[in-house]
């Protein structure tokens, strides 16, 4: 960052992997990583922890949430918002294997042949064929499936997700039948090189199920401490790596429960940041309320998980409780104390930006809809403004006015009885928003740029040039931006850089281009 006014400092350091999904281990040896809200593959050494993006998000691959190698050292994707399964030979060139499965998620090679499920309800098992040919349903009803692995009896186990349950069927088709119920929460299957089944749990503890298959069917658990697990690999040693759909990283997990950081975990976003007064910082981190902890004395700060709570973007601190938007519909307000979460709006179109006001009402920027709208204690929803055309954030002043960034117009509008009136113009894409004293800030993620304008004058100052957010550096845009919703379930929404203000007069950044909340201060001048 570049500014003479302000200085930055990190809250928690930057993230490697933008959220860690499907896991399997390639020809050379290295772990390769699908990263879904990334959209792109990276490969990571197991010893050094080196990261190494593979398959970029400007290529044709949208959304990887799982892949598989298949016996000639091609990679198999599952693209899961667009629908397509994807082969990437060893040469590094793509193929198109099928575009005829909903939600792919679960994917795995069984030598030549390929197998996929689905993640949705009443989902099907199939197997594709690289060489052409119509898919094979091997078994529907399946509750959200996930990673699935074949087992050393020659059948494919997999998880319903919704009961909790997992299946396995033969490869060649037949009944399915029910290895085990009532798992926590099951997202991944998987079996060490002894053959012992591991059931992974995307819940907070990071609970690990061991089955014994080959004798009574014992259960023995391992609590990982990292949250929201999504999937695992072992290595010729046996070593298991799991990922984190919540946090991201690549993590060593030993049969005792101990483990070790191969790739540190950080922030999927993040999205929102808020303050609340007791200096608490909280950012919207997609699948949960993250609190990322200020370092001492130059010390790393850490990623705490507040609350897994899919899918946070925007967040604001109102007294003791903290008001939440998804841009897939609702409006929540949850309370740290008590851990009670209330639904306060459903079905809005994308609502991001968001506020309150003393009163308690809730100020939203429905985005999707073009509109600004306020939501009352007793969660009725009435229209401030619309026919605006993309707004992003909201904010007010100490006079209780409203101000909304728009970032397709390049404009801070401010609402006065129903109408929007242009505040500051030319900046670029603005989304976050916050107003300290009679000035307004905003964050430009087209230029990188935090502006300010003055509420008494109107004049738009650059303040910081820059700034670590938007598509991150080096990286190209992806070709085409992933689905909102895909089958009537979440796909991937937009990123949303974030900005409030600190009762000590500083700002809080969601520097979205690394993976970090950034606290800018205002700079000391020499005497």
């Amino acid at each position: 960052m570049r500014s003479t006014r302000w200085q930055a400092r990190r809250l928690n350091s930057p993230n490697p992997l933008w959220g860690s999904n499907g896991v399997a281990f390639g020809p050379d040896g290295r772990l390769y990583v699908a990263q879904f809200l990334a959209g792109q593959i990276s490969a990571v050494d197991p010893a050094t922890g080196d990261v190494e993006v593979v398959v970029p998000p400007d290529g044709p691959v949208q959304s990887p949430d799982d892949l598989a190698f298949g016996a000639d050292g091609s990679m198999y994707i599952a693209d899961l918002v667009p629908g397509r399964v994807w082969r990437r030979g060893p040469g590094g060139e793509y193929g198109l294997v099928s575009d005829e499965v909903k939600v792919p998620n679960g994917i795995t090679c069984v030598g030549d042949r390929l197998f996929v499920n689905e993640m949705r309800m009443n989902g099907r098992l199939l197997e594709l064929f690289p060489e052409g040919g119509d898919p094979v349903v091997l078994t529907d009803g399946l509750a959200l499936g996930n990673a699935m692995q074949l087992g050393p009896d020659g059948c494919l186990y997999y998880p319903h997700m919704v009961s909790r349950q997992v299946w396995r069927i033969p490869p060649d088709g037949g009944v399915p039948e029910v290895v085990a119920e009532d798992v926590h929460d099951p997202v991944a299957v998987r079996f060490d090189q002894g053959g012992v089944l591991h059931v992974l749990s995307r819940g907070p503890e990071g609970i690990v199920t061991r089955v014994d298959l080959h004798g009574t069917g014992s259960r023995s658990l391992v609590t990982s401490g990292v949250t929201g697990l999504d999937n695992a690999a072992f290595d010729a040693e046996n070593r298991m790596f799991v990922s984190s759909f919540a946090s991201g990283g690549i993590t060593e997990l030993h049969p005792d429960g101990r483990t070790r950081p191969v790739v540190p975990r950080g922030l999927d976003g993040p999205y929102g940041v808020t303050i609340d007064l007791g200096g608490t910082v909280y950012a919207a981190d997609h699948y949960r309320v993250a609190r990322p902890e200020e370092p001492d004395e130059g010390a790393s700060g850490d990623v705490a998980t507040e609350i897994l709570q899919p899918f946070a973007h925007g967040i604001t601190a109102d007294g003791g409780v903290l008001h939440t938007t998804s841009q897939f519909g609702t409006v929540q307000t949850y309370d740290p104390a008590t851990g009670a979460t209330r639904t306060r709006a459903t079905g809005l179109n994308q609502p991001l930006g968001i506020t309150a006001r003393p009163d308690g009402t809730l100020v939203v920027a429905e985005t999707g809809a073009g509109r600004v709208i306020a939501i009352d204690e007793a969660d009725t929803v009435t229209v401030l403004a619309e026919g605006l055309d993309h707004p992003v954030d909201v904010t007010l002043d100490a006079d209780g006015r409203c101000y909304v960034s728009d970032d397709r117009r390049g404009a801070v509008l401010r609402i006065d009885d129903g109408a929007s009136v242009p505040v500051a113009d030319g900046l670029g894409a603005p989304q976050g928003l916050a107003v300290h004293g009679d000035e307004l800030f905003t964050v430009d993620t087209a230029n990188r740029r935090l502006w300010s304008v003055s509420l008494t004058t109107g004049g738009t100052r650059v303040e910081a040039e820059d700034l670590a957010v938007g598509i991150p550096r080096g990286s190209k845009p992806p070709r085409q931006a992933p689905a909102l919703f895909a089958h009537g379930l979440p796909g991937v929404a937009p990123r949303f850089a974030g900005l409030t203000t600190a009762p000590d007069g500083s700002l809080l950044l969601s520097a979205n281009g690394e993976g970090t909340v950034v606290r800018l201060s205002p700079a000391r001048t020499g005497t």
